[in-house]
């Protein structure tokens, strides 16, 4: 269990902003179930979620990057909460599945050309005893804008994204879990999206996630 408390490349916990990020969100408790909670709305809502935000680098998927940069797409989300478990000496892994998305842009479905979105993070916490998902990337504004039902995160219970949203209407779907890893398989990620989406990592979206929501979903 060691491993999954060491800071790795891109799990870099041991930099002046990431402590200072931890210690104003849980300092306050000794308690690793509490820590692990307040870490993930932090994470959550404090960092916007932006797929067009994909950076496939070492540097780029650093949480200390995503943290300075404040938006992130779930991989980037999901490796900073790690890092703040990690540095709490809680033991994390960065989980990943692929997942039929129903919830997109055109201008994502339109380069994508698929509405699976391979390589999908979330983080695997280990709380009292028994390994729990949490899945830090929606935050609470987006939620509203797309009507979702924000997921919820208890520190006991899997918290994996809801199958509809709140109208009824189709969600996520999870085809399949490609399982739990100590750092982000980079290499092998890099290879999914060059063959599934036929785009090297440059090529890849450059635009304003928020204001192409606000556009389809007027809310």
């Amino acid at each position: 269990m060691d491993k999954y408390t060491r800071p790795t490349e891109t799990i870099d916990f041991q930099v002046p902003e990431i402590e200072a990020f931890i210690q104003k969100k849980a300092a306050t408790s000794n308690d690793p179930v509490t820590q692990a909670v307040k870490f993930y709305y932090a994470v959550r809502d404090g960092i916007r979620y932006d797929p067009y935000a994909i950076d496939l680098s070492v540097e780029g998927l650093k949480a200390s990057s995503t943290l300075r940069q404040g938006r992130g797409w779930c991989v980037a989300k999901a490796i900073l909460l790690a890092a703040c478990c990690r540095y709490m000496g809680i033991s994390a892994r960065l989980g990943f599945a692929d997942v039929k998305n129903h919830l997109s842009t055109e201008r994502m479905r339109r380069q994508m050309n698929t509405d699976i979105f391979y390589w999908h993070a979330y983080t695997s916490i280990y709380l009292n005893g028994k390994w729990v998902k949490a899945t830090p990337a929606f935050n609470i504004e987006l939620c509203k804008k797309f009507d979702l039902k924000p997921l919820e995160f208890d520190g006991e219970n899997d918290s994996i994204f809801h199958s509809f949203d709140l109208n009824g209407n189709r969600h996520m779907e999870y085809i399949n879990f490609r399982g739990e890893y100590e750092d982000v398989p980079l290499e092998e990620i890099r290879n999914t999206f060059n063959r599934e989406y036929q785009m090297s990592p440059d090529s890849w979206i450059k635009a304003d996630f928020d204001k192409d929501v606000e556009k389809e979903f007027k809310k």
